[in-house]
């Protein structure tokens, strides 16, 4: 990617109005790096990064020029109506009080006639975070328990995960810690910004670095040890490990015996993976994982951060268990330098607090689509955590990173396109492009198309606002009042003003739900008309406001306690790390961690596809109307082996297209040594918003999504979790001729979703 210029600081001419700082959290990704927006005469004139001197390189090119996305002429800044039919490209501009006075008719018309849970909701950390817990709370309040949202793929099922381990998701300390463990997570100087720093520090005063990753990464060109396994093998590598921290005694003898369960079993189940069968499925040579658990457990202390690629595999349930359980044998659990259990800030209401998901009844919540099959972060898969929690953490409920009471997304999808095993038939989309956000575009297309109400709050005309009834126009981060407790993972709160006024009739998601409440007589439990009082309220047990909260600090944390088990236990039905699952095993499912290989490659599909690649100037699917982002990178790119390149009869630059057994996608060539022979890597997210709107079109995305090739086939899926694999499909690659290339055509979909 072509490196962002230098910041130069601003020249201001004694006759213009002064430039006026504003400190804000940038919500570009889901980071949450504190930058300062430069004002001028109500106008966000230059983003830059904190002055404080150990913040200041926290900041990418995402957060650099979210205001030129701000401004951009395709912004929506009105509500606007469908008028002709769905996906037909044809809106009238109405008022909010219009639109709402509409939605709650429709909505109470679909209550009605099938239930509260005919309603499904779906949204980002970062609109539920802003939204403080208001939407979960009317979901609560009326009775639907279908909450859907990316984190099921994203830090939100790796949160839920490990909360059945040892009560908590944990903190990395990175500042203390002595090594970093990279299961394939690759933060880089505009991806991840805050992460990629934090470990170049650790390297700097000495800290160890062992990655695993198919290709030659950045980091792993860092690293200290490479570990370049097969794609979607992280489980078998993680038993690998086990297996030489156990045979060697590296582990904590006294932490296992006092504060875990399941040790004895454990023990067994690793046994059936000796480091040469591990050598097999990952490919790595035995001897450097044996080199690479020694350096991990033989270290002062260590840590094994969150990452998205574990998130997304076959073995995804599995695998997190079993880096809970590295952490836990070597004693790396809530203390300094390893993984901290925070829990809540006891001087803040939390935003699980304010979710009332004790409102939910145990008939609604019996209802949540999918619960029943993979019900892992599901209101079933969490029950049992319930009391632990509140014994420990003093709340029986903690949405940690929003991820935890979830719906089940392909079930969801299901429900809402077939009817099965009840109709889902009203759907709100709020800031997170659905179609595209979340595994296979083609069933999540029909899901839309059969319902009877769909209402989007975005910033612009994603693919699935394309199909809404109606779209809301959203603020942006640099529009709006914030209080952030990182999606209830930290302790750590920050509070930020809003360095502008939003355009037009832009509101918050909070707006919206409080509005919505209103009108469907729910008002009397959203008594903050403005996040300003929602802000007041969650402050109250500091005895400040949120206005003498923003003029005197920016932060709020408790001071950092260590091993708070000693005291309390764990928040989980033992009061231990369990590393033989209680709670699983109520569940049906087994115990104990497992791996198991999904189908591979065939004659028909040679090669091995890793998706989930993202772009580094943008986040997720946004960004690409902003022309500055678009220039850095204006096409997307698959990433592949020159031999493999070779064997398709293609070359640098040129349109190819990648097909699995679910569809296909297109994308140019780039051919690089870092590469893997037989694996090829697609980016996550792309449509082309100034190309053709509509649903025969959807601007690109029909074309160039990733999620036109995901699978919903059960040998793809995580069986706890219902999530997909996106580590490791059978596919093939086409060169593509010039002339169609970039031809937009909607697939025939079948009963099923698939392409016909």
């Amino acid at each position: 990617m072509t490196e962002v210029p230098a910041e130069n600081e601003l020249a201001v001419d004694a006759l213009e109005s002064p430039v006026v700082d504003k400190h804000m959290i940038c919500a570009s990704c889901d980071i949450a790096c504190p930058v300062v927006a430069k004002v001028r005469d109500g106008r966000v004139i230059r983003i830059r990064s904190s002055y404080k001197p150990s913040l200041r390189e926290n900041i990418c090119v995402k957060g650099i020029y979210a205001h030129k996305g701000f401004e951009n002429p395709a912004r929506i800044t009105h509500p606007l109506k469908r008028v002709g039919e769905r996906g037909s490209g044809k809106w009238q501009q109405v008022t909010w009080e219009d639109a709402l006075d509409d939605i709650a008719q429709r909505l109470t018309r679909v209550v009605d006639r099938y239930g509260p849970e005919a309603l499904a909701v779906a949204t980002s950390e970062w609109n539920t975070s802003v939204d403080n817990g208001a939407g979960r709370r009317f979901m609560n309040l009326l009775g639907s328990p279908n909450w859907i949202s990316g984190v099921a793929l994203c830090a939100g099922n790796t949160a839920a995960i490990n909360r059945m381990v040892y009560g908590w998701f944990p903190n990395p300390d990175f500042g203390k810690t002595d090594c970093i463990v990279l299961f394939g997570h690759n933060p880089k100087k505009h991806s991840w910004t805050p992460v990629y720093n934090k470990i170049r520090k650790a390297q700097a005063r000495g800290a160890k670095l062992i990655v695993m990753d198919p290709r030659r990464s950045e980091n792993a060109e860092l690293a200290d040890v490479w570990l370049p396994l097969r794609a979607g093998t992280d489980a078998a590598m993680a038993f690998g490990w086990l297996n030489v921290i156990i045979e060697e005694e590296l582990y904590d003898r006294a932490f296992v015996d006092t504060w875990t369960v399941g040790f004895d079993a454990l023990k067994q189940r690793a046994a059936e993976y000796p480091l040469e069968r591990v050598a097999a499925i990952t490919g790595v040579d035995a001897q450097l994982i044996r080199q690479a658990a020694r350096m991990y457990a033989q270290a002062k202390s260590a840590i094994i951060p969150w990452t998205p690629i574990t998130d997304q595999q076959l073995n995804s349930t599995s695998a997190i268990r079993l880096q809970c359980t590295l952490r836990a044998l070597t004693g790396n659990i809530d203390v300094p330098g390893g993984e901290l259990l925070q829990g809540f800030n006891p001087d803040i209401v939390s935003q699980s607090e304010l979710e009332l998901h004790e409102s939910l009844s145990d008939t609604q919540k019996a209802k949540q689509l999918g619960a029943d099959t993979h019900p892992a972060f599901t209101y079933r898969g969490m029950a049992a955590l319930g009391e632990p929690t509140a014994r420990v953490w003093g709340r029986e409920y903690a949405n940690l990173m929003t991820g935890c009471y979830m719906a089940n997304p392909l079930a969801t999808f299901k429900a809402m396109a077939d009817g099965v095993p009840y109709p889902v038939k009203a759907f709100i989309s709020l800031g997170n492009n659905t179609m595209m956000g979340l595994a296979n575009l083609q069933t999540i297309y029909r899901a839309m198309m059969n319902q009877d109400l769909i209402v989007v709050h975005e910033h612009v005309k994603t693919p699935t606002a394309q199909l809404a009834d109606y779209i809301l126009p959203g603020d942006s981060w640099l529009e709006r009042p914030l209080m952030y407790e990182a999606f209830g993972w930290t302790a750590t709160v920050a509070v930020t003003d809003k360095a502008i006024e939003p355009p037009g009739e832009c509101r918050s998601v909070y707006t919206f739900w409080h509005d919505l409440a209103a009108r469907m007589g729910l008002g009397a439990s959203f008594p903050w008309a403005t996040l300003e009082d929602v802000y007041d309220y969650r402050l109250r047990k500091l005895g400040v406001s949120f206005r003498e909260f923003v003029a005197t600090r920016q932060f709020h944390a408790p001071a950092p306690q260590y091993r708070k088990y000693e005291t309390t236990g764990f928040a989980t039905p033992s009061g231990k790390v369990e590393l033989y699952s209680s709670v699983l095993e109520s569940l049906n499912f087994d115990p104990l961690p497992y791996y198991r290989e999904a189908p591979g490659s065939s004659a028909s599909f040679p090669l091995m596809l890793f998706m989930g690649v993202r772009d580094d100037p943008f986040f997720q699917t946004g960004q690409r109307h902003i022309p500055e982002l678009r220039r850095l990178c204006p096409e997307p790119k698959t990433y592949l082996h020159a031999d493999d390149a070779r064997s398709a009869g293609i070359e640098e630059g040129e349109w190819i297209e990648l097909e699995t057994a679910s569809g296909k996608v297109r994308a140019r060539a780039e051919i690089r040594d870092d590469m893997p022979r037989g694996l090829v890597r697609i980016p996550h997210g792309w449509w082309l918003p100034e190309s053709q709107e509509g649903k025969e079109n959807l601007s690109g995305a029909w074309v160039f999504s990733d999620a036109m090739v995901t699978s919903d086939d059960e040998a793809y899926m995580d069986r706890e979790q219902g999530i997909p694999h996106l580590k490791g499909l059978p596919c093939r690659i086409l060169k593509v001729d010039k002339a169609s290339a970039t031809k937009l055509v909607v697939p025939q979909l079948n009963r099923t979703g698939a392409g016909a």
